[in-house]
Formats: C-alpha cells, structure tokens, sequence
C-alpha cells in the first residue's frame, strides 16, 4: 500500500483520516549532547513511501508545549493524512530542568538545529525503533515545521543564517525539501526590544536572504510578540517578505501567538483559543507539504480556494514565485 494521495470527495481537499500510532520516548544514544535526544513518532498506521515532517518546538513555559508531547492538534492531523511526525525535546525545554551553566542556555539555537540532523542522520535506527514502521519511510521527501522559536530553528534549516561570535552561520540542510514557519521570529537589528537584543545577540543577525527552500510563513495578525519586536504583527512575516521565493504567507485573521491552540487541546498559554483556526492551519499546512513534496498534487491551490470562500475567511494567503 503506498501513501495516502489527496483523492478527496467533492467540495473537500483533506482525504479520509486514517488511524495512527504514536510511540515516545524514543531515546536516541547522544555522546557529548547534555542528554540523549528523545523523540516521539507519529506515524499512520498503514501505508508505505512515507513522507516526514520534522516538528521543533516552541521555548514556551509549560513542559506540555516545549517538548516531544506537545502540539498534538497538529500531529495528529499530519498524521492521519499521510505523514510521519518525528518530535524531539530540545535541550531548552523545561522538562529537562537542565544546570543554567550549561553551553549554549537557554535557548540552545545551534542545538536545536543539530537535533534535527542528527534526526536525518539516524532515520533507519529510527525507523527499526517503531513498531510497524521500519521501511515504510521515503527518505526524499522530508519537510521541517517549527513554532515560535521551533520557527527560527526551522528557518535556519530551510536557508537563513546568522552571524555568532563575528563568524557567519549557514546550517541549511538540503535533505529538506519544504517548510512551515508557524508564528516564527522576523529580522533582527531595530526590530527586537532592547532586552531581547541584549541577552539574545543571535537573533540581531537574522538574514533571510539565503532562505531559498519552499517555505509557508503562518503569521496571526494580532501576534505583537511585544516581549521580543518593536514592529508589530508584521514581525512573523518578514521570513516571508525578506526570503526570496518560492514562499507563501498565510495570514490568519485574530491569530495571536498561539494560531489559535495549536500547542495543545489543553494548553493554559493559548491566548486565542479558537477551533477554526486551528482546522485552518491544520488543513492548509497539510496541503501545502503535501503539494510541494508531490509536485502536480492540487491540495495546495483547493485549500486555498476553500479559504478564500469562507464566510467569513479565518485568513488570507499570498504568494511569490522563485525568482
């Protein structure tokens, strides 16, 4: 049996739900990392040639959001759909309760960049480690999402860069042939506050100019992020607008941080708990990967016709060709 296409009834781009299992801590041996890397796999319990997203998580402040357990509204839906679902807990998260002292605290930017490869590079141990899984993988097909700071890791993946220590950083990673940004930091420089510039240097230099990997931004349109920008909502589209194509932007109207619960069915910190917009973004990021990893697949262009036609939209998407 080969992977779920996107054959759907009429008036609908999502086909059927199929079952899934999900299997976590999967505990992967990592000699010089603080601790060994876990991870969960979602995977459809059928089906074979297997696409893969690889999902980073947000810093957040509840162990539920920033680790392998969270953002099951998502997981679960790629899933179901088709894809295989790999989750690891960063070293930042706060179910580690790692020494402060520890190199690279507390954001681990370049760790979490190095979890996701070190991922790609173990995928067959992966694979055998998942009951029912082993050879149903396609290890071509391979897509990176990430939240929050789970965005800036997942950017960095997809072609930005950085400069650190006055060295420049380029971690692109071409074994990843799309990606989705969900609420993910925009540019440095006098875009941040004064706190975040000072204790956070890395993100002064954000660069999105090498950024060429095909790349869906979700951007709320009332996420301030006051803590972190001085410029506003527009400040998660500027891996958008500063990347070269081929990009898209999908804007989801009264989204704040949390696109409406994405983290989690029961996450305190959603601020704008709002079931459509997390069926928006479930279904239009599931049809968007779907699309750029099966070139001709309609998915895409049907998802965002649906939108379109709301009544009213939870959104609006636009988009630019590579150059």
């Amino acid at each position: 049996m080969s992977a779920p296409t996107s054959t759907h009834p009429a008036g609908t781009f999502t086909p059927p739900p199929t079952p899934a299992l999900s299997v976590g801590p999967i505990v992967l041996a990592t000699p010089g990392r603080a601790v060994d890397l876990h991870l969960r796999v979602t995977a459809p319990q059928s089906g074979t040639d297997l696409p893969v997203i690889l999902l980073s998580h947000g810093q957040g402040h509840s162990n539920h959001l920033s680790s392998l357990n969270g953002y099951a509204p998502l997981v679960h839906h790629w899933a179901a759909h088709g894809f295989v679902v790999i989750q690891p807990t960063h070293l930042s998260s706060r179910t580690l309760t790692l020494d402060p002292e520890t190199p690279g605290a507390p954001l681990y930017w370049r760790s979490r960049v190095e979890d996701m490869t070190r991922i790609l590079d173990r995928l067959d141990e992966i694979e055998t480690a998942v009951p029912q899984l082993a050879g149903r993988l396609n290890h071509d097909k391979i897509a990176v999402a990430g939240h929050s700071m789970g965005g800036h890791t997942a950017s960095l993946l997809l072609g930005a860069r950085l400069t650190d220590d006055g060295q420049e950083v380029r971690l692109a990673e071409p074994r990843i042939k799309a990606g989705v940004l969900l609420a993910s930091p925009g540019r440095g420089g006098d875009a941040l506050t004064e706190q975040i510039a000072e204790n956070y240097p890395f993100f002064l230099t954000t660069d999105f100019s090498s950024m060429t990997t095909p790349t869906l931004v979700v951007a709320g349109d009332q996420d301030t992020s006051a803590h972190m920008t001085v410029n506003g909502p527009s400040w998660h589209a500027d891996p958008y607008h500063l990347a070269p194509g081929p990009k898209s932007l999908l804007t989801l109207f009264g989204g704040e941080h949390g696109l409406g619960g994405i983290s989690g069915y029961d996450v305190a910190e959603t601020t704008d708990e709002n079931p459509e917009r997390v069926s928006a973004v479930q279904r239009l990021t599931w049809a968007y990967l779907r699309s750029e990893l099966y070139p001709g697949d309609a998915a895409w262009q049907l998802a965002c016709e649906e939108l379109a036609a709301g009544n009213p939209p939870a959104g609006q998407v636009e988009s630019k060709p590579a150059p």
